[in-house]
């Protein structure tokens, strides 16, 4: 198995797990979210428009939506924007107004109708499940990728669009030529969630995931198969991080692992991107990116023996 082959299969969870997929930012424009990542050292896939099955075997229609993605070598980052005035791109236009950033969380899934029926039973009521899929260009030729989407009824999860997603065709998203970044970035290893009430929120999730919800004091944690949830709130994330959040609940940003942190740090500074230390978190060094208007959020980087941040 080459060693893009192999990035590829470790994307899937084993039968009966979840891990982290991806996350996915909400962005009016497409261009200057583009030209901030790439300022930021990322490498980015074309644009690609989305369409998807409404109904398993029925006709394939525009979604009105389209996203770049920076791919990792553990899971990726989705940049989403609305293309045409579909309810896809709708719900999309509502989010944004709350806030530009992060709005999707996709549990990383071997079998979507199975955690279809256990959402239905644990009383979600989940929507029928997407097929997705969008074209891809490879170095043999276009290829489609496929998806297999779970999503709840919006409102059910107040913090955004929370779903499963299996993927079918992770060999045409996983490309070689995609996974390496100037800045070194490997892995999506969190995702800070801030809400008023971390305790209620981990236990949603819990119920929701079927993972164990670990207490804390400010902060409560989620641990899949890879990739966790940390749960804050407003005021630790302000003492800790000097963030303010736009609106609550906020899915604030994201911890990303990286080659070497000294690395990072050298291109992002070379980049023009505004990064400093973080201090007041238990473990050791973070490096904290706010992101510009254009995408929302920060990211913070840490090698990858490093333990996750503790905002407790």
């Amino acid at each position: 198995m080459t060693g893009n082959a192999q990035v590829a299969a470790a994307q899937l969870p084993t039968t009966g797990k979840l891990n982290i997929d991806h996350v996915a930012h909400f962005v009016p424009h497409i261009d200057d979210a583009s030209a901030a990542l790439e300022q930021a050292g990322f490498t980015l896939t074309p644009f690609s428009a989305q369409s998807h099955r409404l109904e398993p075997g029925g006709p394939l229609v525009p979604a009105g939506s389209g996203n770049r993605c920076v791919m990792l070598r553990e899971g990726y980052l989705e940049f989403l924007t609305p293309t045409a005035d579909t309810r896809i791109a709708q719900q999309l236009r509502e989010a944004i107004r709350r806030y530009t950033g992060v709005h999707l969380i996709a549990f990383g899934s071997a079998a979507a109708e199975a955690d279809h029926a256990r959402l239905d039973k644990a009383g979600f009521k989940p929507l029928p499940t997407v097929a997705l899929q969008r074209e891809i260009t490879t170095d043999h030729g276009d290829e489609t990728a496929r998806f297999s989407v779970v999503r709840v009824p919006p409102g059910t999860m107040a913090e955004g669009r929370i779903q499963y997603c299996q993927q079918h065709t992770p060999q045409w998203l996983w490309q070689e030529r995609w996974i390496s970044h100037a800045n070194g970035a490997r892995g999506l290893a969190a995702v800070v969630i801030c809400v008023e009430d971390p305790q209620e929120a981990a236990q949603r999730y819990s119920h929701f995931t079927g993972l164990l919800a670990r207490v804390g004091r400010d902060c409560w944690r989620i641990d899949s198969q890879r990739g966790s949830l940390l749960f804050v709130t407003p005021q630790r994330l302000q003492a800790v991080l000097g963030l303010e959040a736009p609106a609550l609940p906020w899915i604030a940003g994201y911890v990303l692992t990286c080659d070497s942190l000294t690395a990072t740090r050298t291109r992002l500074a070379a980049g023009g991107c505004t990064i400093r230390e973080v201090g007041g978190l238990r473990g050791e060094q973070h490096l904290l990116l706010e992101w510009p208007a254009a995408l929302g959020g920060f990211v913070l980087f840490q090698q990858p023996a490093t333990a996750l941040p503790d905002f407790s």
